[in-house]
C-alpha cells in the first residue's frame, strides 16, 4: 500500500532511455533544492518503437519500482510515448500520487509561430496515439502541422551513433519541407521526444538560426512545481539536492550521457525492475 508521501522524499523520473535527462536538467534547474531519482529502461528501449501493451507494462513495472523501492512523492513520465500510453493507466493504479506526464509542445509552437507552419518530429507511436491526435483536433485552425515519424532516431541517439544520427535528422528534416520566416515556411519545430533535444545542436543547424526549436522540459517542470506546491510537497529545506541514476540496461552508457548533457558524476546503479508490474 501507497503510504503519504513526505516533502523530503525524491521526485522519481523515467524514461526508456537517456532522453529524459532533457526533462531531468530542466527539473533541476526548476527545483535545486529537490532529490531526484532518474530510472533509465534503458533494457526495454526505445519505448517508441513498442506496442502500447508493451510500454504500459513496463511503464506500471517502473513505476512500481519508484514508489515501491525509492519511496517517491512525484512521478514525472519524462517520455511522450510512455505518457501517450500508460499515464491514464498509471493515475488510475496511484491515485494519490501526483504524476505528471509530458506531451509535444504544439500549444506553445502554434502560439510563437509567425507564419503559421509549425514542424513536428516525433516517433511514430506517439503520433499514431489517441492523446496526439487528441492534441492536434483540439488546435485546429490555430496552425497546420506537418508531422514528421522518426523512426530509429531515438534508439540512434541513445547509442550515441553520431553518424545514423546526422543522417536520420537530415533526412527527416528535409521530409518536412522548407524552414525560415517566409510565407509558408516552418517557423517553429517542435522535438515531440525527449531524445531529440539532446541533438539540438545539429538539429538547429539543419533548420537554420531563424527557426525556433520547441521542448517539452521547462513547461514539465513548472508543472511539477506546481503539483508539488499544491500537495505541500516542496522541499525548500536545504540549497541543493541530490540526483540518483538508475538503469535497466547499461549503466556506463546512462553515465556518460548525464556527464555529457548535465555536467553530472554520479555513480549509475544498474537495477532489475521485472515482474514488479
Amino acid at each position: 500500500m501507497l503510504t503519504a508521501p513526505h516533502a523530503a522524499a525524491p521526485i522519481g523520473v523515467f524514461d526508456s532511455g537517456v532522453g529524459g535527462l532533457s526533462v531531468l536538467r530542466a527539473l533541476r534547474a526548476q527545483l535545486p533544492q529537490e532529490d531526484f531519482v532518474y530510472l533509465s529502461d534503458a533494457a526495454h528501449a526505445p519505448y517508441g518503437e513498442r506496442t502500447d501493451d508493451y510500454v504500459n507494462a513496463r511503464a506500471a513495472g517502473v513505476a512500481n519500482y519508484l514508489v515501491a523501492q525509492h519511496g517517491v512523492k512525484a512521478l514525472v513520465v519524462a517520455c511522450n510515448t510512455a505518457t501517450a500510453a500508460a499515464i491514464q493507466l498509471l493515475r488510475a493504479r496511484w491515485p494519490t500520487l501526483p504524476i505528471v506526464g509530458i506531451e509535444p509542445a504544439l500549444k506553445p509552437a502554434a502560439t510563437a509561430s509567425q507564419t503559421k507552419r509549425v514542424g513536428v518530429m516525433a516517433t511514430r507511436s506517439t503520433l499514431q496515439s489517441a492523446k496526439f491526435k487528441t492534441l492536434l483536433e483540439s488546435l485546429q485552425g490555430q496552425a497546420q502541422f506537418v508531422v514528421q515519424a522518426c523512426d530509429g532516431l531515438a534508439a540512434a541517439i541513445e547509442n550515441d551513433d553520431a553518424q545514423m544520427t546526422q543522417a536520420l535528422c537530415e533526412t527527416y528534416v528535409r521530409g518536412l519541407g522548407d524552414f525560415g520566416r517566409q510565407p509558408g515556411a516552418i517557423d517553429q519545430l517542435v522535438l515531440g521526444c525527449t531524445h531529440y533535444p539532446l541533438v539540438s545542436g545539429l538539429l538547429q543547424s539543419l533548420v537554420g538560426p531563424t527557426v525556433d526549436l520547441v521542448e517539452a522540459g521547462a513547461p514539465v517542470s513548472l508543472q511539477t512545481q506546481r503539483v508539488l506546491a499544491q500537495a505541500e510537497l516542496l522541499f525548500c529545506e536545504r540549497a541543493a539536492g541530490t540526483t540518483q541514476l538508475l538503469s535497466t540496461g547499461a549503466v556506463d552508457a546512462l553515465g556518460g550521457n548525464a556527464r555529457r548533457w548535465l555536467g553530472l558524476e554520479v555513480l549509475v546503479e544498474g537495477v532489475q525492475t521485472d515482474g514488479m508490474s
